[in-house]
């Protein structure tokens, strides 16, 4: 039976019950897409084939080097028990423009972002002027071929073996290098210095399992983040899923200025002057949710997630902090990022290298300035209705979720003419005077969208 992507149970991927549909589509989807892969390691290459008869020919032969979801969750399952190293993550992206590089139509595909390109929705999402990004990002990408995995030294070799199959009409327009960052605790950090990755969409029952809450439900159905393959073999039983890719540089320095002069504005002192950091994020650097706490929790403390806003009008997290206008939870009945379908599956991997510790306490000017940041990527069914919603309706948008918001502290772009409001103290509320908006720290400097395929659309290239 064709699989259901709407199924409002989550996928128990290793029942016994399993239908051969879905063992099919978990079969040929690439994995990284349901969950996450171990990244500590990345090479991202960006692609572009001078002949489509020898890019097919390319994708076909990578499929040896990839693997499918399924034995990716085989490999999570094995390591939970044993410690068992899995084998390395080779993913494929192809964007419109490599689409018909191989001679295909892409009238088939639904999501009009997509056949428009990230180039040409610039202007819709407040993003620089083309001339403006890395000249990797400028010229015409066809693919992009991700290689992860918890080391570098099977990233190096597994590299080694994707470019010698890359023929001599095709060129690589650049390469990104990710590292995993990570605090004194062990938790995947991003530059600011703050937990990153939780709040998650969650597709498998074991995932959610994991997770369970009484504030929060983060399950959501497979129709969040698959659409059907429309030139694999069998579009009914192959999916796959829309990649936007952007690299986001952040000016760290900036950003904790911007810190600093928030506490002091508000006159905090002591331990709480973290709160003016959290205020903007939504959480404390370690992962304790403003929601919930009005300082952070002690260290090694898990990082919580079971939380909503339904009765926190902006007095404990406000409304414009970035969690908070990324993920408003439970602004409506049911959520509105539910009811809408926004929330993205995101893969992001940060990059850069720098000699300080990014989680503590030292003197802004200590801070990188650039050359550092988040390659910023989630997976998508629709990248209008969730990536591009998220970024145009709420983050850049200075009357989300009300009038005088502001933009999102910390992704948000455009110029920033609105004054804002913060609580005086934590569950008050009494606000102090208005504020001038948090610069802009973090700066696009090129992306794309692509379609991560399915492995039978790969293997029936010739």
């Amino acid at each position: 039976m064709p699989v259901n992507l709407s199924n409002t149970k989550p996928l128990a991927w290793d029942a016994a019950s399993l239908d051969a549909d879905t063992k099919a589509m978990l079969d040929n989807l690439q994995p990284n897409i349901l969950q996450a892969h171990v990244r500590e390691s990345l090479s991202l290459l960006l692609l572009n084939f001078g002949d489509g008869a020898d890019g097919r020919r390319f994708l076909k032969a990578l499929v040896p080097l990839m693997k499918s979801a399924r034995k990716h969750l085989d490999e999570v399952r094995a390591f939970n028990k044993t410690k068992a190293p899995g084998t390395p993550y080779v993913g494929v992206g192809i964007s419109r423009l490599g689409y018909l590089k191989l001679g295909h139509e892409t009238a088939k595909f639904g999501d009009n972002a997509f056949k428009s390109g990230l180039k040409r929705r610039k202007d819709t999402l407040s993003d620089p002027p083309v001339s403006a990004w890395e000249p990797q990002y400028q010229g015409e990408i066809h693919a992009v071929v991700l290689i992860g995995d918890a080391t570098p030294e099977p990233v190096a070799a597994t590299r080694k073996r994707v470019l010698a199959l890359l023929p001599k009409t095709a060129k690589v327009l650049g390469e990104e290098t990710g590292a995993g960052l990570r605090d004194d605790q062990g938790r995947g950090i991003e530059h600011f210095g703050y937990v990153d990755g939780r709040s998650q969409p969650l597709f498998l029952a074991d995932q959610v399992a994991q997770e369970p809450g009484t504030n929060w439900n983060p399950f959501f159905p497979l129709s969040h983040v698959l659409v059907a393959d429309p030139l694999a073999p069998h579009p009914s039983r192959h999916f796959g899923s829309y990649l936007v890719l952007r690299k986001l540089e952040q000016n760290v320095r900036a950003f904790r200025e911007a810190e600093d002069s928030l506490a002091d504005a508000l006159g905090l002192t002591g331990a709480d002057r973290p709160r003016a950091g959290a205020m903007l994020v939504g959480r404390f650097r370690n992962g304790t949710p403003l929601r919930l706490h009005d300082r952070p929790s002690s260290a090694g403390f898990p990082v919580q997630n079971d939380f909503s806003y339904r009765d926190d009008p902006g007095s404990r997290c406000p409304v414009g902090a970035h969690i908070r206008k990324a993920n408003p939870r439970d602004s409506r009945d049911e959520g509105l990022e539910r009811v809408l379908g926004v929330m993205m599956a995101r893969r992001g991997q940060t990059y850069g290298s720098r000699t300080d510790r990014p989680w503590d306490d030292a003197p802004p000017q200590t801070r990188p300035t650039g050359g550092v940041g988040l390659l910023f990527m989630a997976f998508n069914s629709s990248l209008q209705s969730q990536f591009e919603f998220t970024q145009q309706s709420w983050a850049d948008n200075p009357d989300f979720p009300a009038g005088g918001t502001g933009h999102d502290p910390v992704i948000g772009q455009g110029k920033r003419d609105v004054k804002v409001r913060f609580p005086k103290q934590w569950g008050s509320s009494a606000l102090g005077a208005p504020q001038h908006q948090v610069p802009q720290t973090v700066t696009m400097k090129g992306g794309e969208y692509f379609f991560m395929p399915s492995l039978a659309y790969l293997k029936s290239l010739g």
